[in-house]
């Protein structure tokens, strides 16, 4: 079974990465399409699926679909058994159900004062005792999975699951928001900003720019706390050190430079999502390094 899943702008849209990363992190075949959130076109994009109103949404190859995550996770643990998406152990997965619906149907003023925003750490942010109440409760939460032979502040439970899936739009709420939080909380924080897939969500979602931004444009956006980036700039042409792209073997028609070296890609997103995160690419840094 293939996989097509409907997606919202990256930058914003926490579900449609919840529904991208339980696809990419356990290897399941897929291709992702991109539909108009922002622009309005979304209601077009998804017409010929006349139930999806919302994203993420997963079309099978057999033509079924499915718009919710949690009957998504659910849709995908049946129908690959084998990809491990739900911990192994039965006393971890009913815990991790259990913190996996309270995310998807909890954490309210979280979700309406802390909207998804992954371009910078905004300034001067002040939490509501809404959201700093919803923040004593995900701590709980995350003590519970990792007192259960865990370890403090890695992946929920031993291996990475769904559980951790469902929580890193959270993550990266902590993060935008620098919202406070224990230290244990703050490193699994920085674990999932530290993710390659994680990563690679943002960087793809960096590749559009908006003006103005949607979200509390009032306020001043620092630095991204993840990782610092390897320095990388667009450029017009070539010559590229390789002649395919490292993605899709393509021929390349676009470049980056780092370092005075010339890298080509088959298209503008292709370079454009390397530019903003290199190392968030193994295909590309296995070129940049041989």
């Amino acid at each position: 079974m293939s996989y097509t899943l409907y997606i919202g702008d990256r930058r914003f849209s926490t579900w449609s990465m919840r529904g991208w990363l339980m696809l990419a992190a356990f290897d399941i075949p897929h291709r992702s399409q991109l539909v108009g959130l922002y622009s309005g076109s979304m209601a077009d994009d998804l017409a010929h699926m006349p139930l999806a109103r919302l994203v993420p949404v997963l079309e099978m190859s057999d033509g079924r679909y499915t718009q919710d995550s949690l009957a998504m996770a659910e849709t995908l643990h049946e129908e690959n058994p084998g990809a491990g998406l739900w911990p192994s152990r039965a006393d971890h997965r009913l815990r991790a159900r259990w913190m996996v619906g309270e995310m998807h149907s909890g954490f309210s003023h979280i979700r309406n004062d802390c909207p998804g925003d992954l371009l910078g750490q905004i300034e001067g942010f002040k939490p509501s005792q809404g959201v700093l109440d919803d923040l004593a409760r995900v701590e709980a939460l995350f003590a519970s999975a990792w007192a259960m032979d865990g370890t403090e502040g890695g992946w929920l439970f031993g291996d990475y699951s769904l559980a951790d899936v469902f929580f890193a739009p959270l993550a990266g709420r902590i993060a935008t928001y620098n919202l406070p939080v224990s230290k244990a909380t703050q490193a699994y924080v920085q674990r999932h900003l530290n993710h390659s897939l994680f990563r690679q969500w943002r960087a793809m979602g960096l590749t559009k720019t908006y003006e103005p931004c949607p979200y509390y444009p009032e306020l001043t956006r620092g630095a991204w706390p993840g990782p610092a980036a390897i320095t990388a700039q667009a450029c017009l042409s070539g010559p590229a050190e390789n002649a395919t792209c490292p993605y899709s073997g393509d021929p390349v028609t676009d470049f980056l430079t780092i370092d005075g070296r010339v890298f080509g890609f088959c298209n503008a997103f292709c370079r454009d999502k390397t530019v903003i995160d290199p190392a968030a690419w193994p295909d590309f840094m296995a070129l940049y390094n041989r």
